[in-house]
């Protein structure tokens, strides 16, 4: 549930009241005269169209971007195009504009878009899914993602800022950053696209030359955004409403959420590490985001690296002596990257006031995984900062880094490369750590310069963008366990991090029998890609969190927290390097209550369990973790300075309603003479109704008895 009442995405419900046409109105007035029966005739006249995902509104410091219909929903004559010729009819010879145009998936780009921006003639867009994928590829981020929120600035690096060296993501569109005042609605049902377009062929085409005609198949689409311009000004109206208001109406809420993270060796989590203590921190980002609100599959952007950093704590804590090792390791997964870097940003915020278990001072180095899964061949590439290289101790330390990274992949089917020393850092969240400090640290991709994403930031960045195949006529949990060559190619890289990482923690053994789980990787590839309500995920969640699994999961980042991938990372984080303790529900539930809980040092969780094969009941039991969570909320809204330019300020607008529903409408001539037999009906009931009543007493007067005699 999301504040305000705004999420909900049903179908119309509950009015009595329809705006088109009119003289459908006066059938519903009659219908309604006695009980409101609205909804009964309501469903005879609309087709609501229940699986549809809108663009919704965002703003920042100084913009507002995304989409938004009036008050009471945009309504156009549906118009089907499938080729650019298409657009013509639409933009100049259709007679019934505004147009509500179904616009084929392989013409949602900027020039169509900006075409369509730009006229009045256009009320709104459904947009298919193009099948396949796009082969030119579709970004709607920006060519230079998170531009000015990285190390690089006029101060730092000025000749790699603004991505002057190096265009990481150049199929960027930037239609994610576009205003647009009409709304946009991605369709994700083939059937309900299939009834649109039967409903446009029976009505809607043209016919012999000249125009269709009434009745025509319309839509109405329903996204009212409440926030306007800024970020700025949505907080600072939620902020004086808040203040002054009784019943407050909240207008916009932050993006935030949490970070997950735990250590290799525990460590006191409500208290600070010992200064001489060094921490190597490994990280990823675990959101992802689209055009379209809450359709971020992620697959290349964020689940091939989360999974990949997954799998390698998984074999690193599978060891025997990581006890012993000289340097502790933190698994790092932060939420909110896609927006300027919220949890990396906030977590470096928390170093800094002392409000987070490690300093900076701790940190020895940096591994960051960034997207792994489009290797060309089998190299993996290693990406350095230039410009803090130029400090002699902080070079060492990376050639250091480097060296054991490159070692490490000895015999593994993963080349290791240095990128040249001419080029920066990619977008990643190792940048708002050098923002802060200089630390040696490396990110790890599968691009040398440009993403080899094609899809990046987009509704395409599917399991087929990284190229998971299943055999024909698996069910579900052959599925689940059925292991493809992406989780062999992902653990083959968690494998290699993972040795490195032991190595550079001072590890002295043998590491050769270091290896991530391929059979782990598939199941969170499924689980995080294809469907969370899987057969492991329901075994490693508490049970009162059954509700987070749903179908295709999703990886934005959002305004309430934790969000489902949020929690299922902490889960599988817990479940991969955890121990399973002999507690009762109680004990684990109240571990302060149980002796030698060390409850400081680790977090105790009961879950679900696996189903009794004998039986529908599961085996719950206690798992003993250091997984924690920490807040991703960036600090510009701690500090309550909306209009940073040093941390993120993305909000959510919020809305009242989400909803889209398609009829036939008469037309205006139709309309017209209704409204006025209406009113000449109406004129001619008062008047009638005035004379009767003004005769009322010779029209209804009582006549006299004759028999009756009068004294």
């Amino acid at each position: 549930g999301r504040a305000g009442g705004r999420r909900r995405m049903e179908a119309a419900t509950g009015s009595c009241w329809t705006p088109f046409p009119a003289w459908w109105g006066l059938l519903l007035a009659v219908l309604a005269a006695g009980s409101c029966q609205g909804n009964s005739v309501e469903r005879k006249i609309y087709i609501p169209l229940n699986k549809t995902a809108p663009c919704v509104r965002l703003l920042n410091a100084t913009h507002q971007v995304g989409c938004q219909s009036s008050i009471s929903g945009d309504m156009g004559v549906i118009h089907v195009v499938e080729k650019e010729e298409d657009l013509k009819w639409v933009l100049a010879d259709g007679p019934h504009p505004p147009y509500m145009i179904l616009l084929d998936g392989n013409l949602f780009n900027r020039r169509v878009i900006l075409q369509l921006k730009g006229t009045s003639r256009v009320s709104g867009l459904a947009v298919t899914m193009a099948k396949p994928n796009p082969p030119q590829g579709f970004s709607p981020g920006l060519k230079c993602p998170n531009d000015g929120f990285g190390v690089y600035s006029k101060d730092y690096g000025p000749e790699f800022a603004h991505c002057n060296r190096t265009l990481w993501n150049p199929v960027g569109s930037g239609l994610s950053y576009e205003d647009f005042d009409f709304p946009i609605f991605l369709l994700e049902d083939a059937n309900e696209t299939q009834v649109i377009k039967q409903c446009y062929q029976d009505h809607n085409v043209p016919r012999g030359g000249s125009g269709p005609e009434y009745p025509l198949c319309a839509m109405q689409l329903f996204s009212h955004m409440h926030a306007v311009t800024s970020t700025v000004t949505c907080m600072r109206r939620s902020s004086l409403q808040s203040t002054f208001s009784i019943n407050p109406e909240v207008v916009c809420d932050p993006l935030l959420d949490y970070n997950v993270w735990s250590t290799l060796q525990p460590i006191n989590s409500s208290g600070k590490v010992d200064p001489e203590k060094e921490v190597i921190i490994v990280a990823t980002r675990i959101d992802s985001h689209s055009f379209f609100w809450n359709i971020a599959p992620g697959a290349e952007s964020a689940v091939s690296s989360f999974v990949t950093h997954l799998a390698a704590a998984e074999a690193l804590h599978k060891l025997s002596d990581v006890h012993l090792l000289q340097r502790n390791i933190m698994f790092t997964f932060f939420q909110g990257e896609t927006f300027d870097y919220i949890g990396s940003s906030r977590m470096v915020y928390d170093m800094e006031k002392d409000k987070f278990p490690l300093r900076l001072d701790n940190i020895h180095s940096f591994v960051e995984l960034n997207q792994v899964a489009l290797r060309n061949g089998s190299t993996l590439w290693m990406h350095t900062d230039p410009v803090s290289r130029m400090n002699e101790s902080v070079q060492v330390q990376i050639k250091n880094l480097l060296d054991i990274l490159s070692s490490s992949s000895m015999g593994a089917n993963v080349s290791l490369q240095e990128v040249g020393y001419s080029q920066p850092l990619p977008p990643s969240s190792f940048q708002r750590f050098l923002r802060a400090q200089h630390i040696p640290g490396v990110v790890l991709t599968d691009h040398q310069t440009a993403f080899q994403n094609r899809y990046y930031q987009s509704m395409y960045d599917t399991p087929e963008n990284i190229r998971m195949q299943y055999p024909e006529g698996l069910s579900p949990e052959e599925t689940l366990e059925y292991v493809t060559d992406t989780a062999k190619s992902l653990a083959e890289v968690a494998t290699v991090v993972a040795r490195a990482l032991y190595r550079l923690a001072g590890g002295a053994n043998n590491t050769s029998a270091i290896q991530a789980d391929p059979k782990t990787v598939s199941r969170m590839l499924y689980g995080f890609l294809i469907k969370m309500n899987n057969s492991w995920f329901q075994s490693i969640i508490k049970p009162d969190l059954k509700g987070i699994l749903g179908e295709v999961p999703q990886h934005y980042v959002a305004v309430s927290s934790p969000v489902n991938t949020t929690y299922l990372v902490q889960y599988v984080l817990a479940n991969l390097t955890g121990t399973v303790v002999n507690l009762t529900k109680e004990e684990c539930l109240n571990p302060e209550k149980t002796p030698n809980s060390e409850k400081e040092m680790y977090e105790y969780a009961w879950v679900q369990g696996s189903l009794d094969p004998n039986s529908t009941s599961r085996v719950p039991y206690c798992v003993r973790s250091t997984v924690h969570l920490s807040k991703a909320l960036s600090p510009a809204f701690e500090l309550r300075q909306w209009g940073s330019t040093e941390y993120s300020t993305w909000t959510e607008s919020r809305w009242k309603e989400i909803r889209a529903r398609i009829f036939l409408v008469a037309s205006k001539e139709l309309e017209i003479i209704t409204l006025v037999v209406g009113i000449a009906i109406l004129i001619i009931s008062l008047l009638a109704t005035y004379f009767i009543n003004a005769k009322a007493d010779v029209l209804f007067s009582i006549p006299r008895d004759p028999g009756a005699v009068a004294y």
